[in-house]
């Protein structure tokens, strides 16, 4: 607590002056100030102080208090021509790596200035084409998330329990006119990308077309005043049976935000290292074949008052060819105060729902509350203080019949 008391003192002794606000897809370049090749180099940076305690029936590891690995990312964004963008993002360091190594990337055109025709500058006033091979534009949750370093868009400090997130090639439309959103994109669906399968102890080939999975989304995002504004979006993603290595639940590489979180204890030194623990906390299908997945998201804000909310129901195979079917719901209110709502306050409730691939008959569920209170002491500067409890129903192998964690989570980051 010692540590908590001068965290705060640090804090409380700086200075705000910025306005927060949310941000979905990048706004459309209009390239009319493009002189020539502009590189912008940015970072994020971000510290979190752990004080979670976790209880089952069964035995689990002893959790220590204390600071929990830094993060960082390193972004490179590129304007390489008339209304075309490069986005470049290094995990610098990360809870499941402790090397550097790359997110991903993608190519952003809101125009073609390599074709000269009137008629695509026209259409290009409406359309965006993302390629590359990043961060899939799948649902709005992954714009309220922390990504590494990056966590000044997350107004908490965990993510979903079940976390909707991967990178993959990708080839994405999105069409925007006045308040209306459309987007339909073709990715393989897999962070790993192969030449050849192993089933076993024999090779097949792998013919990334044959696997192609497909994702859109459609909806509206209206400015009705200037201090209320309303999106409402549906989305959808969907991989064939034949599939082998779909990630869409099982492609955050970074890790989660609650370290060492109820796991077991055993005799391997293993089990407690952070690199083979990075998604405790979380619950979801994991890697699978042939995926349907659906989101429904809610973004409202008047004033001071934002709510955002996410129903989200996935059905599939494993790898095995068992089915799944996981369904979640999630939803969160923020009152924003202060001369330039920088500080805020807020709770947000999240239960999943599903099957697992084991020998345990029938659903089980996780539950999550998690109350915050944040301070944006510049606009790319953060300091959060969250009180998490997460509960573990029906998980009678793993845990017994009472299981989960909660405690105090503190964490400053900074964007830039």
């Amino acid at each position: 607590m010692r540590t908590i008391s001068i965290l705060s003192i640090i804090v409380f002794s700086l200075f705000s002056i910025n306005i927060f606000s949310q941000n979905f897809e990048e706004q459309q370049l209009t390239g009319n100030e493009f002189e020539k090749i502009h590189v912008k180099v940015g970072g994020d940076f971000a510290l979190q102080y752990q004080l979670l305690d976790h209880h089952a029936d069964s035995t689990l590891i002893p959790l220590g208090t204390g600071f929990n690995l830094p993060t960082a990312n390193l972004n490179l964004n590129v304007d390489l021509a008339r209304g075309v963008k490069l986005n470049l993002v290094t995990y610098l360091a990360s809870r499941h790596h402790n090397e550097t190594w790359v997110k991903g990337g993608e190519l952003i055109f809101d125009e073609l200035p390599f074709i000269k025709s009137p008629a695509i500058d026209k259409l290009m006033d409406y359309f965006t084409l993302r390629v590359g091979n990043n961060e899939l534009n799948y649902g709005d949750a992954h714009f309220r998330r922390s990504d590494n370093g990056k966590v000044t868009n997350n107004p908490f400090v965990g993510n979903y329990v079940m976390d909707a997130f991967t990178t993959a090639p990708f080839l994405e439309v999105m069409y925007r006119n006045k308040d209306i959103i459309a987007m339909g994109a073709v990715t393989t669906g897999s962070l790993r990308q192969d030449l050849v399968r192993l089933s076993g102890s024999t090779y097949t080939e792998y013919d990334a077309h044959k696997e192609l999975g497909f994702y859109w989304k459609g909806g509206i995002d209206k400015q009705l005043k200037e201090d209320l504004r309303v999106r409402l979006t549906v989305s959808g993603y969907h991989t064939p049976e034949n599939n082998h290595n779909n990630t869409l639940y099982g492609g955050d590489r970074t890790g989660s935000r609650y370290y060492l979180v109820m796991k077991r204890q055993t005799f391997s030194p293993n089990d407690v290292d952070i690199k083979n623990n990075h998604t405790t906390g979380r619950w979801y299908p994991g890697t699978n074949t042939k995926n349907n997945s659906f989101m429904v998201n809610l973004f409202a804000q008047a004033g001071g008052l934002e709510i955002f909310g996410t129903y989200e129901y996935a059905k599939g195979l494993y790898a095995s060819g068992s089915e799944f079917k996981f369904s979640q719901i999630a939803g969160e209110g923020l009152y924003r105060f202060g001369g330039s709502k920088q500080f805020y306050g807020g709770a947000r409730y999240n239960l999943v729902t599903g099957d697992t691939d084991t020998s345990a008959p029938g659903e089980q569920s996780v539950s999550r509350l998690q109350v915050i209170a944040g301070w944006h002491i510049l606009e790319s500067t953060v300091m959060k203080i969250e009180y998490v409890t997460q509960n573990y129903n029906d998980f009678i192998n793993e845990y017994g019949a009472d299981a989960g964690f909660n405690g105090i989570m503190v964490e400053a980051a900074v964007s830039f």
